[in-house]
């Protein structure tokens, strides 16, 4: 049997910390493991919630800018395939930045009784939204058979754009996270901030909508890109779509900037409130 030594020293804020992260993967493990088998816990359709949820909304948002508002589809795919590449990354951030901001206060028992490295907790709440982004990836693969779509070589990119949809989702889940042990008022805010970022990212429609054809439509771009949402939703579209299909680069670098910049100041925020977490939760 292993034995790990937990060396606490005082004024070493990182020297153990990131070994410590090696140290207690078990315990990272076992809680991403206990959160999966909770999540559906005496529910009737089980992990069928996993595909239902975004199903309906992506029949919705399909009826609702489609059929009624005549939004232009993209790169000339159905709108609902359309609809589903920006649906599903947007679900996954949406469910991994709520779980992960409310992590720690659903943990305080843990979190006053051992020590162990917090930045554990958010973690592990992210893998659970992995897992339910794999399961609802049914959908495309239905639409795709449904509407005898094929897609190009670019869908071998999608795991460099899922990647940057969980750096942004756990940056921001991380910052929020710290910000909910001293301000519980930040429990009604995490909703506000998820609907209010379902109107602000182009997930029922285009961002090709967005900009328009103005003469000022480059600088709206780069202000729209600073939500580094629009990022990951127009690259999934780019390598779910394929065809014409463009992605404005200069956009998604800045989106890319923004995300990382999320991530760095999440950690250290989350890094600089730890100690206090047992002593105020």
């Amino acid at each position: 049997m292993t034995k790990h030594r937990i060396v606490i020293e005082p004024n070493s804020k990182n020297t153990n910390y990131w070994k410590d992260l090696w140290n207690y993967r078990g315990l990272f493990y076992f809680l991403s493991w206990r959160d999966v088998l909770v999540r559906y816990k005496q529910t009737a359709l089980g992990v069928i919630w996993s595909v239902l949820r975004p199903l309906i909304t992506i029949v919705v948002f399909t009826l609702v800018f489609n059929k009624l508002g005549h939004f232009p589809t993209e790169g000339g795919v159905p709108y609902a395939i359309m609809v589903c590449a920006g649906m599903l990354p947007w679900q996954f951030f949406s469910n991994a930045f709520s779980e992960s901001a409310g992590s720690l206060v659903a943990n305080s028992n843990l979190l006053t009784k051992v020590y162990f490295p917090r930045l554990i907790v958010p973690a592990s709440s992210v893998i659970v939204s992995i897992i339910d982004f794999l399961i609802s990836f049914i959908i495309l693969l239905g639409l795709f058979f449904f509407y005898q779509y094929i897609p190009g070589w670019r869908m071998m990119l999608l795991p460099v754009f899922f990647l940057l949809a969980t750096v942004t989702s756990m940056g921001a889940g991380l910052f929020i996270a710290a910000l909910n042990v001293k301000y519980r008022d930040f429990r009604y805010v995490i909703p506000f901030i998820v609907q209010f970022g379902l109107y602000i990212s182009p997930v029922g429609f285009s961002s090709n909508v967005v900009y328009g054809n103005t003469s000022w439509a480059i600088g709206l771009k780069y202000l729209y890109s600073l939500n580094p949402m629009v990022g990951v939703i127009d690259g999934f579209r780019w390598a779910i779509i394929g065809g014409d299909t463009q992605l404005f680069l200069p956009g998604f670098v800045l989106s890319v900037l923004v995300s990382l910049l999320l991530l760095a100041y999440g950690i250290i925020y989350f890094r600089k409130t730890e100690r206090t977490f047992a002593d105020i939760i």
